[in-house]
C-alpha cells in the first residue's frame, strides 16, 4: 500500500453494552474509541474543501451509533465489526487503526483499563475463474455477480473470457478462462473460503487433481504478500506457468510484478510465450526426424 495521510481521532467517549458478563449487556458501560484513519488528504489541501476528505465528526458519531446500537461479548468483536463497517461505509478510507479502551473492565484488581488494537484495510486481490462443464459462461458470470453483491468486496475489472485447452494432461472438454480485479476487506484465509463458497454453489466436485470443474476460482495475487501455508498459498504457485491465467491478466494487469519473481505480468507472459515457441519447434523437429527415419 502506498503511504497515505492520517486523521487522528483520540478516545472518543461512547457508551455501549459490550461484555461478557450479563450485567454489562444490561447496564452498559464506557468505552474510549481511538481511531488512525488513512486516506489521501492532498485535495482536501490543496483545495480547503470538507468534500474531498473524510469528515472526522461524522466519523466520531457513526463509531458511537454503531457501539450504542450493537452488542459484542468481547472487544475484539466490537473492534472487527467497527473496523470493517468504516472501511466499507467511507468513501476514501483505505485502511484504520482502531483501539477500543475498556475503562471499568470487571476484574476486581486496580487499572487504567483494557485495550484491543486492531489494523485493517481495504486488499488488493487477482482471482483467476475457469470452467467446462455444463453452461460455462452463466457458471463465470454467476461468480463475479455473487462477488459483486457481497458489501465487503468491490469487483475493480474483469477480463474478456477466453476459450482454452485443458491443463495438466487430463482429457477433458475446453476451458473459458478468465481472471478479475478484486478490492476486499477480507483477509486471504476469509478470501479463499468465501472463494471455495461459490464454487460449492456452482456444484464443484474435487475428484480428479486438474479434473473437470464447473467453476474454479483461484487466488493469484493478495497485494505483495507471500503465504505458503497447509491450506493456501500466494501467489499462485503455477501462474507463470498458466498462459490461460498470464493472458488475461496482462490485459488488466500488465504492470503488476510478481512479489517473487519480481517481473511484470507481461514480462511473465512474454517469457512464456518464448518457451512455448521454443517447446513447439523442439517438436516439430523430432516430428520432422521420425518421419525421415
Amino acid at each position: 500500500m502506498k503511504k497515505l495521510d492520517r486523521i487522528e481521532i483520540r478516545d472518543l467517549q461512547v457508551f455501549g453494552n459490550h461484555g461478557v458478563l450479563e450485567e454489562e449487556n444490561v447496564l452498559g458501560q464506557k468505552f474510549l474509541v481511538s481511531a488512525t484513519l488513512y486516506t489521501d488528504t492532498r485535495k482536501a489541501g490543496e483545495e480547503d474543501s470538507l468534500v474531498n476528505t473524510i469528515h472526522y465528526g461524522d466519523i466520531c458519531y457513526v463509531i458511537r451509533d454503531f457501539m450504542r446500537e450493537n452488542t459484542f461479548q468481547l472487544i475484539e468483536a466490537a473492534a472487527e465489526h467497527l473496523a470493517r463497517h468504516l472501511l466499507i461505509e467511507t468513501e476514501g478510507l483505505e485502511a484504520i487503526d482502531l483501539e477500543i479502551k475498556k475503562p471499568w473492565a470487571p476484574i476486581a484488581l486496580p487499572l487504567d483499563y483494557v485495550s484491543v488494537k486492531i489494523s485493517r484495510g481495504w486488499h488488493r486481490a487477482y482471482i483467476s475463474l475457469g470452467s467446462n462443464i455444463g453452461d460455462r459462461m452463466m457458471y463465470l458470470e454467476d461468480a463475479v455477480a455473487t462477488l459483486e453483491a457481497d458489501r465487503n468486496c468491490q469487483v475493480i475489472q474483469v477480463t474478456d473470457w477466453i476459450e482454452t485447452k485443458p491443463y495438466g494432461g487430463v482429457e477433458q472438454e475446453d476451458f473459458l478462462n478468465g481472471c478479475m480485479e478484486l478490492r476486499t476487506v477480507y483477509s486471504p484465509d476469509k478470501l479463499l473460503e468465501v472463494l471455495q463458497d461459490i464454487e460449492q454453489q456452482a456444484g464443484r466436485e474435487r475428484k480428479i487433481h486438474w479434473g473437470p470443474r464447473t467453476l474454479d476460482l483461484d487466488i493469484l495475487l493478495y497485494d505483495d504478500l507471500v503465504i505458503d501455508s497447509k491450506r493456501l498459498t500466494i501467489p499462485h504457485m503455477d501462474m507463470h506457468n498458466r498462459e490461460f491465467v498470464l493472458a488475461p491478466m496482462t490485459q488488466i494487469a500488465a504492470w503488476r510484478r510478481h512479489p517473487l519473481f519480481h517481473k511484470t505480468m507481461k514480462e511473465l507472459y512474454e517469457e512464456l510465450q518464448q518457451k512455448l515457441k521454443e517447446k513447439a519447434d523442439v517438436s516439430d523437429t523430432r516430428e520432422e526426424t521420425s518421419e525421415k527415419a
